[in-house]
């Protein structure tokens, strides 16, 4: 853990913990996480994680946590009893904000009226549900293992408990799924009117078991998922959602303060086994393999699989891939004074964009627009391309 180091700013920091036990693999799925694991592997997780997190608060002096994500897996799963103990060890460890926002992921199927008012009693008070949609035939298509009554009758569960901020996951371009099928599952859970969603589209990873069988499925075709996308962007703007990132919508004052530190370039620390973490200008992770770590910290070893220093031309260049992915944008002031660098190839770029309504200049920002947004890649390997082009950035080098 040498790579900590003293730091006497008082800088917010963002803490990851990844627990990766699921009650079942979803097909589609690419994140690391065990199924079925018995009592020992969980009691052997939680020392372990618990013992990472001592190690590294008084290692990192002069930071404030503020934001605490519970991903995974499926911390819902894996129990009030255990997410309580971590969330106690990061509180004594490390200096966390009285109006820190603490998430806990959950799938419907693993959360009970119990553990919820234990977790709201905790101090958690935001939840990510998992549903998903809101045809049961395509939830068991995809290996979920719930259906959307039990997510509607969890979502009301969630909210008896007393939480007031819940995001709801949602997938589109599943095997089978319409345009108009995708507008269902929007319409219907509005109806729950949860603070905050997410739209993803579906992709698949090489490993997972749905990528296996990509060539016997119906999969939407690339124009049809940017139907389903455009389309959601419209619906969720009229019932009062703001898209402030490609795939998030959240009422005013509602974003994901969490997920934005990844956009915005913000200090995270990471806990478990493959979670990421960028602090103190260092990058790195954690191994993906669950008695690794739990070796590797009970026995002193190693338990990071890649570090680096993260160089200047990267920074600039994770500037113009992380904020394009926000609609917050990029500017000209914050981009020139920050990285020292010439604004001008990239505003060529950009203006090229902004003729086919790819791109817009909005109070001095530059943003995609969510026809942009589906052909964001593009843009940002061109803006990129011209960043590393430029005479100022061969200077910086």
């Amino acid at each position: 853990m040498a790579l900590f180091t003293t730091n006497n700013r008082k800088t917010p920091l963002g803490i990851y913990v990844h627990v990766p036990f699921c009650k079942s693999k979803c097909l589609y799925c690419d994140f690391y996480s065990r199924c079925n694991q018995d009592e020992r592997a969980k009691d052997g997780y939680l020392r372990a994680v618990c013992a990472h997190i001592r190690e590294a608060g008084p290692l990192a002096p002069g930071y404030r946590v503020d934001t605490i994500y519970f991903g995974g897996g499926t911390p819902s799963y894996f129990g009030a009893d255990g997410l309580a103990t971590i969330l106690t060890e990061i509180r004594r460890s490390f200096d966390v904000a009285g109006e820190a926002e603490i998430t806990f992921e959950a799938n419907p199927e693993s959360v009970s009226d119990t553990m919820l008012k234990r977790l709201r009693a905790e101090g958690f008070n935001r939840v990510s549900l998992g549903i998903q949609c809101d045809d049961d035939e395509i939830l068991q298509r995809i290996g979920r293992v719930h259906t959307f009554a039990q997510a509607v009758d969890a979502f009301q569960r969630i909210r008896n408990a007393g939480f007031r901020n819940v995001s709801v996951d949602l997938m589109y371009g599943l095997p089978g799924q319409s345009l108009v099928m995708w507008q269902d599952t929007l319409e219907n859970v509005l109806k729950l009117r949860p603070e905050h969603i997410s739209c993803y589209g579906l992709t698949l990873y090489p490993g997972t078991s749905m990528y296996d069988l990509k060539d016997r499925i119906a999969l939407a075709s690339d124009d049809a998922q940017a139907d389903m996308y455009l389309s959601a962007v419209d619906i969720l703007q009229r019932y009062g959602y703001h898209q402030y990132e490609i795939s998030n919508f959240s009422k005013t004052g509602k974003r994901s303060k969490h997920n934005l530190k990844y956009w915005t370039g913000g200090e995270y620390l990471g806990f478990g086994p493959s979670a990421a973490s960028d602090f103190a200008g260092k990058r790195f992770k954690v191994i993906s393999h669950l008695n690794g770590y739990i070796r590797g910290i009970q026995e002193g070893g190693q338990i990071l699989e890649e570090v680096e220093e993260i160089p200047f031309r990267e920074r600039a260049g994770e500037y113009l891939m992380l904020r394009l992915r926000t609609t917050y944008g990029i500017s000209k002031a914050e981009y020139e004074k920050k990285y020292l660098l010439d604004f001008a190839p990239l505003q060529q770029v950009l203006e090229q964009n902004q003729r086919y309504g790819l791109v817009r200049f909005v109070n001095d920002r530059w943003q995609l627009t969510p026809e942009g947004f589906l052909v964001s890649n593009r843009i940002i390997e061109d803006l990129q391309l011209a960043q590393e082009h430029s005479e100022s950035f061969a200077r910086r080098r």
